[in-house]
């Protein structure tokens, strides 16, 4: 019996020791993560899927590139800026850009799917424009390589401005105070699709974040986060695995993954990146958004059925099971079935980490943007 008490006893005393050290000291985190060198910092857990060469951690925004075929001017800012929140693009001259992307709800729309011609809901959840000059690709599926590309889409989509592109140019055309603005950003009054593209473009670059919480931590204000924050950005980069996909400044790795929310057999059933590719690895791909302001771009994913940050950790924490209905199995829909990815994994969060992950998430967010727009242009 003796025996059989002090082996029970090492049992709790191994087992306590294991759990004390499961962290490294949060005094050791904070003052190793409160600096921008993050070579310094404690190493990512990478995925062997990652390419390790090509990998960036995260950190400080570095400064917007424009294209040179379409070089920052403010003129051109300011017209695009214009543009922005012209409803004038659209057929019924009462939805802009602006619609879906509202400057004070993140510029987002904060609903499950947007709203646009004759009320018509979108197909997916309008992604937020802010710090978009960082994306490789547009749109959940990647379908527009550019930010000039991108802005032709809802123009002439019928969920959402409904005008024939054309028509949109000569509706512009037809406002004379446009006129000396186009004169200024391209050096003549002459109103055409490209430029117009090209000025909603180059002011959507200049959406760019102010400093966060986080930025602020790491540029070496070290008290300014709480221990559960410290605790929450090492989880995300360690045992969590948020860093295998959300990765670089930007907080994306600018690829195309299957998270399990393909839907498939439902009526929301969404392909994703296969759409626009008809590659069968491509089954069931979204682009991986960004997390600065996650905390205020909800509801999340791209079908926005996710009301809370805490289901999409929630769900990330089992692995993101994608069931499929046992019913389209053998009907001709075999070869559909998308794999969901292997990256990934149940994490085994308990309900303290968890907590400090959606703590780290909130510390990417910063104040809300009001834009001051002077009158738009009269005709």
């Amino acid at each position: 019996m003796k025996f059989k008490y002090l082996f029970l006893l090492l049992v709790i005393i191994f087992s306590c020791t294991k759990q004390k050290n499961t962290y490294i000291d949060i005094s050791y985190l904070r003052e190793v993560y409160s600096q921008t060198n993050t070579s310094k910092w404690p190493a990512p857990t990478l995925d062997s899927l990652i390419d390790k060469s090509k990998f960036k951690d995260i950190g400080m925004l570095p400064k917007v590139k424009f294209p040179e075929d379409n070089r920052y001017s403010k003129a051109k800012k300011d017209l695009g800026k214009a543009l922005f929140f012209d409803g004038r693009l659209s057929k019924t001259g009462q939805i802009a850009c602006a619609s879906c992307h509202n400057p004070e709800l993140a510029w987002t729309d904060n609903i499950s799917r947007s709203l646009g011609h004759n009320r018509q809901n979108n197909n997916r959840n309008s992604m937020t424009i802010k710090n978009v000059a960082f994306a490789h690709t547009l749109f959940w599926d990647g379908r527009a390589k550019s930010l000039e590309h991108q802005a032709s889409f809802p123009i002439s989509d019928p969920k959402e401005m409904n005008t024939d592109k054309n028509i949109a140019v000569k509706r512009i055309r037809k406002v004379k105070g446009y006129k000396p603005m186009f004169k200024k950003a391209f050096g003549n009054e002459e109103i055409n699709l490209d430029k117009i593209l090209k000025a909603i473009a180059t002011f959507e670059r200049t959406i760019v974040s102010r400093a966060s919480k986080f930025d602020r931590f790491i540029k070496g204000k070290k008290n300014l986060f709480t221990d559960e924050e410290v605790l929450g950005l090492h989880l995300f980069r360690t045992k969590a695995r948020c860093i295998n996909c959300h990765n670089t400044p930007y907080f994306s790795d600018n690829q195309f993954h299957n998270d399990g929310q393909t839907l498939f057999g439902t009526k929301d059933e969404d392909f994703g990146r296969y759409n626009i590719t008809g590659l069968k690895e491509d089954l069931g791909k979204f682009k991986t958004p960004t997390l600065r302001e996650i905390s205020k771009t909800g509801p999340w994913m791209h079908h926005g059925h996710f009301p809370s940050l805490l289901d999409v950790v929630e769900l990330y924490n089992l692995g993101n099971p994608a069931p499929i209905q046992k019913k389209y199995i053998g009907v001709g829909r075999d070869s559909l079935i998308p794999a969901t990815s292997p990256l990934l994994k149940k994490l085994d969060l308990n309900k303290t980490e968890i907590k400090a992950v959606l703590a780290f998430l909130e510390t990417l967010s910063t104040r809300t943007q009001r834009i001051n727009l002077k009158v738009l242009p009269k005709e």
